[in-house]
């Protein structure tokens, strides 16, 4: 995934390049991790999804177009479970609350607790005694990634074996992934903890280790596996989704980082900007972040002809206020730190925030468990005329 570069060009050619695997190859390897360099079974294009330099529509249809429904069942299922997790925090947006709270008091317990403060070092040093843990943790600082499996392994790892504070290894993780999101880390984390579905924990299993990893790790012995899941307050009830805005007329376009790529319809886009949020994390999660806000800015400006404004949330009002047009338009900024930065960078200017058909139709749809949401795949790819009249095979 660190040598996909950032742009929309490599993520497409990359994406087109593994079309051929998004079927049955997917479905028989996708939890298997050979290592740096030797996956051929995931896309590795997170992070491109993330920032949206690429859509989930555009992979979905994609992989319906190479396999069909039925061999690409699995694959499409994967992407979904980014937009069931997005749902779900955007209905309960305590959670994310909850969880920077959480962060913020167990970084003070670091400061007056020694013996938790040397784990907690030892850990993201990968300096714990465990082989394939540690190996993790340097390809994470490495490379800015980790197989989807490996993420479960390492925070039921860091959470049950390790006995650390699920929220640290949760933040650990979000410092430095370049696909970090809000929503899917987080709730991930707590999924494997225990507390998102009440009672039913991750426990990681050396041998589960052994034969996913082709044999390059065997951590016998090393993990505890008669862990009980943590007993935390269980997800809040759902919310409604907050209604998206209506924009028409001459409007100026601002482009972030959770969604480079979004152009409004009905809007003649006569001024354009791009915001750029500052957060605590890794050199190559912040550079990833901003070198795809530049391209899509880039994409941007060659279709309006003009050149965008390169903005700080401290300079977002005053931009906002010279610009003679009807509206300010922004993409939806699903709960975290980017929302939270246009919050407070946005006050007292009216910021209109649109949002794409594939969330307004997915996230509503996260009010339970995921397969509950899965099963209405078919529905949705149908709503959004993605797929043809009748897809029996999904949500069986």
């Amino acid at each position: 995934m660190s040598n996909i570069p950032p742009t929309r060009a490599a993520a497409l050619a990359h994406l087109e390049a593994f079309a051929p695997r998004m079927g049955r190859l997917y479905a028989a390897g996708r939890n298997t991790d050979p290592g740096p360099g030797q996956r051929q079974d995931v896309s590795e294009l997170s992070a491109h999804i993330r920032h949206r330099l690429i859509t989930e529509e555009e992979v979905v249809r994609l992989a319906l177009a190479h396999h069909g429904a039925e061999a690409a069942e699995k694959f499409i299922q994967e992407v979904f479970w980014r937009s069931y997790w997005k749902g779900f925090l955007e209905l309960r947006p305590s959670m994310w609350r909850h969880f920077e709270s959480k962060v913020a008091a167990d970084q003070a317990r670091l400061a007056t607790d020694a013996l938790l403060r040397g784990r907690h070092e030892m850990a993201m040093m990968g300096l714990t005694g465990i082989e394939c843990f540690n190996a993790w943790v340097h390809e994470l600082k490495e490379t800015g990634y980790l197989h989807n499996h490996v993420r479960m392994w390492f925070a039921g790892i860091w959470i049950f074996t390790l006995k650390l504070p699920w929220a640290l290894g949760a933040d650990f993780l979000l410092h430095h992934l370049k696909d970090a999101d809000p929503a899917s880390n987080t709730l991930s984390w707590r999924w494997v903890a225990g507390i998102q579905t009440p009672g039913k924990h991750y426990v990681v299993r050396p041998e589960n280790i052994e034969r996913y990893t082709n044999d390059r790790f065997n951590p016998e012995g090393e993990l505890d596996v008669c862990c009980e899941p943590l007993n935390e307050p269980p997800p809040p009830p759902p919310g409604s989704l907050p209604p998206a805005d209506a924009a028409r007329g001459r409007i100026a376009l601002l482009l972030h980082s959770d969604d480079v790529t979004f152009w409004p319809e009905r809007c003649e886009v006569v001024a354009l900007a791009g915001l750029s949020v500052a957060r605590p994390c890794a050199d190559g999660a912040a550079n990833f972040a901003e070198a795809a806000l530049e391209d899509g800015l880039a994409m941007a400006e060659a279709r309006l002809g003009a050149p965008a404004a390169r903005l700080t949330p401290g300079s977002l009002a005053a931009w906002a206020m010279a610009q003679d047009v009807d509206a300010i338009v922004t993409p939806w900024a699903p709960v975290g730190w980017v929302a939270d930065a246009l919050a407070v960078a946005a006050s007292g200017v009216t910021l209109l925030r649109a949002r794409r058909a594939w969330d307004s139709t997915c996230w509503p749809l996260a009010r339970a468990g995921f397969f509950p949401f899965k099963d209405k795949i078919p529905t949705i790819l149908q709503e959004l005329s993605i797929a043809p009249d009748a897809l029996p095979l999904f949500g069986r």
